[in-house]
């Protein structure tokens, strides 16, 4: 099936920014790993194997729409130590749910309904668990400090 191209090109740059995202959830929860911050290596392991699940529903879409994937990640720097991981993830987070609202917008203006709805629970899953979730534990460092978070994270 051929797909209209500004609805192929918008979800090409999209799996570009699931790529970067998977990328650096990997280098970070690789470096939680390696400082014994198991709990929070595995719940960035997990949001790095959504990303990728995310990526894979893209790839298949712009194959079915008869586009060329491209499989070059954005370009990221990331994170050095457990606060600045956050942050830049939640900043990854904001970019990515910016791009799927606009890419929702750009579906249901060109028609294409399926490509929205295989966007919608991606942008659930931005909003509601990762950029939330990261937002939690960026007010948990204040409230609690760095060392007593790190500390409960250690698990």
């Amino acid at each position: 099936m051929q797909g209209k191209v500004a609805v192929v090109e918008c979800l090409k740059e999209l799996l570009r920014g699931e790529l970067s995202a998977r990328d650096q959830y990997f280098v970070h929860s690789r470096r939680y790993a390696h400082v014994g911050l198991m709990a929070l290596y595995r719940r960035i392991d997990h949001e790095m194997q959504e990303e990728t699940q995310h990526a894979d529903v893209l790839l298949r879409r712009i194959l079915f729409l008869g586009g060329e994937p491209d499989m070059h990640p954005l370009p990221f720097v990331a994170g050095k130590d457990v606060e600045e991981m956050l942050a830049k993830d939640l900043a990854t987070e904001y970019e990515v749910r910016g791009r799927l609202q606009a890419a929702v917008a750009l579906c249901e203006q060109e028609r294409d309904f399926v490509s929205r709805d295989l966007l919608l629970p991606q942008l659930v899953d931005t909003e509601e668990d990762h950029a939330h979730w990261l937002e939690q534990q960026l007010g948990l460092i204040r409230l609690m400090g760095l060392e007593n978070y790190q500390q409960a994270r250690s698990a």
